[in-house]
């Protein structure tokens, strides 16, 4: 692999992070932090954010769920937990936290490479998801301020809906700008002339 992904790991004994720094290398990875501590892994990830992390759910003074939590504040990381435990109190909080996969310990190469393999899919699948659901939001609020914008020349130019759409269609070509971004310029505009009016 020309460029190896970077994963961050974290767990609070020393033999698991060895063994996972040797697991993810022989699997193509670059661990770009082993740490023993939630704060620590926080920390890393915030100098050098990585592709995936990888951490343990009970560790010191920051368990895995609030570190993913905070990590994920700043930027979208999948991230696999691992742990001694499978609880039903554990699994019930995964639904609050951006985990794309889990392992109960003793931790072997196979079942890490096939969580990889799923973490990474539901990433990308998420990450289309949330895309997609940006862009229909961004649709939306640019079809309300289009129909803003036709409604203020409609009642500035005492024109129709077509003839306001025409018009606004028109201003924005000639100045290279979108229609929802022409539509804005007309509003502010028209807010403006509405506080010179109300003067």
């Amino acid at each position: 692999m020309n460029n190896p992904l970077r994963v961050a790991v974290a767990d609070d004994d020393r033999n698991i992070r060895d063994y996972l720094q040797e697991a993810m290398t022989r699997l193509g990875w670059r661990v770009t932090a082993s740490v023993g501590s939630g704060k620590e892994l926080v920390e890393a990830c915030r100098r050098a954010p990585p592709d995936l992390v990888i951490t343990d759910i009970k560790m010191p003074d920051m368990d895995g769920f609030e570190a993913v939590t905070s990590i994920n504040a700043r930027a979208a990381v999948p991230a696999i937990l691992i742990s001694g435990h499978h609880e039903d109190d554990l699994l019930a909080r995964l639904g609050d936290v951006p985990v794309m996969g889990y392992l109960v310990k003793p931790i072997t190469e196979g079942g890490l490479k096939a969580a990889l393999a799923v973490c990474m899919a539901r990433f990308q699948q998420f990450h289309a998801l949330r895309q997609e659901a940006a862009d229909l939001r961004q649709a939306l609020e640019d079809r309300k301020i289009i129909e803003r914008a036709k409604g203020a020349l409609m009642r500035r130019l005492s024109v129709g809906e077509d003839e306001a759409f025409r018009r606004l269609r028109t201003a924005a070509s000639s100045k290279n700008l979108k229609l929802a971004e022409m539509g804005r310029q007309i509003i502010a505009a028209e807010s403006v002339f509405a506080e010179m009016e109300g003067d």
